[in-house]
């Protein structure tokens, strides 16, 4: 250090008391921030995606593309297809910059280095002055939203029914994205669903309508 000099020691603790009395980090920590705390920052703008699969009664494996805000747990779109080259790929993140219009407020889009993720399909998100970054090599916990939604659905919906084809796994994610958007309670959002509605406090006396979906495999309940 630079008092030693001049014949001062100052030990390590006092250093870091003047730096945080000056509102300052220490020097390495200036300059840098973790994953987390990047996508914390930036979670209102930052979506993310992902692929799983699912095999058919007939043993035919169908590929899942699925994109989920960060901030609100939203999926915002799901597609499906056997074959899931770099055209069909392109032509999804087309259909997802047009559904989500000229307002849309994302600024990053998070994604593995998945070779089904062409340079066609972040050309879409780039045009749309959409960052498109690339998660490190075989690290999952880089796009744990994404990973936490594959978990979700398979646990409450695609691990409990038989998938007979495409058409019958289109239905069913269609089926499932509308309860999760609109009815599921997520913990992260103090068990609020991701589109905001806030359940209606119920009196005890109150009666109860339920409304199953996918053949009674899901329930939801709302005031008679």
């Amino acid at each position: 250090m630079r008092t030693l000099r001049v014949g001062i020691a100052v030990s390590a603790t006092s250093v870091r008391k003047v730096l945080l009395a000056a509102g300052l980090l220490p020097a390495p920590e200036r300059g840098s921030s973790s994953w987390r705390a990047f996508l914390r920052s930036q979670a209102a703008s930052v979506l993310a995606c992902d692929f799983l699969t699912v095999e058919t009664a007939f043993l035919q494996r169908i590929y899942i593309l699925f994109f989920i805000s960060l901030a609100t747990r939203r999926v915002e779109y799901v597609a499906c297809t056997p074959n899931p080259d770099g055209r069909w790929v392109a032509q999804q993140a087309r259909n997802l910059v047009m559904q989500l219009g000229e307002q849309q407020p994302f600024r990053f889009l998070v994604h593995d280095r998945d070779s089904k993720f062409s340079h066609a399909f972040d050309d879409v998100f780039r045009t749309e002055g959409i960052r498109v970054i690339r998660t490190p090599v075989q690290a999952p916990n880089a796009n744990a939203h994404a990973e936490r939604w594959v978990r979700t659905v398979r646990a409450d919906c695609l691990d409990r029914i038989l998938i007979l084809g495409r058409r019958h796994l289109e239905h069913v994610l269609r089926v499932y994205r509308l309860h999760y958007n609109e009815h599921r309670p997520h913990r992260a959002l103090r068990l609020v669903p991701p589109d905001g509605r806030d359940p209606t406090p119920l009196e005890a006396s109150a009666r109860l309508r339920r409304h199953d979906l996918l053949g009674g495999l899901i329930h939801e309940y709302e005031a008679a």
